[in-house]
């Protein structure tokens, strides 16, 4: 591929990015604004309460984890503060690494690749 149309090709990539980026913000803005509109400025887990001039540290948090998961009841919503919200998703994390180390572990591989090696180096001195 020449430098001409792979720099082509690395601009409607980028331009791809850009424009699902912009769409994730833009779906993230909508459903936070639906969520401080129909939910209490109370964080789900410590109860702490938010007012305006604090609201940015409130999150919206998706209880199924999908992010396009937004109906408009808001049944897949909870607000957290930031830092029950980090909690939360390291929590999540910790439980996948529990469950993997909890699993047994598979034998490694059984083919010797070398294995002899020694008795033909020995023949050929």
């Amino acid at each position: 591929m020449d430098t001409l149309a792979y720099s082509g090709v690395v601009a409607k990539l980028d331009d791809l990015v850009a424009q699902a980026k912009k769409a994730q913000r833009e779906r993230a803005r909508s459903y936070r604004e639906q969520a401080l509109k129909i939910l209490p400025w109370i964080c789900g887990r410590c109860a702490r309460e938010f007012g305006r001039e604090r609201l940015r540290e409130l999150t919206v948090h998706h209880k199924d984890g999908n992010h396009d998961n937004n109906p408009p009841d808001g049944g897949n919503w909870e607000l957290l503060c930031v830092y029950c919200h980090e909690n939360e998703h390291a929590r999540v994390e910790d439980a996948k690494f529990e469950k993997s180390e909890s699993q047994p572990k598979s034998k490694g591989a059984t083919h010797r690749a070398f294995d002899g090696l020694d008795e033909l180096l020995k023949k050929k001195k």
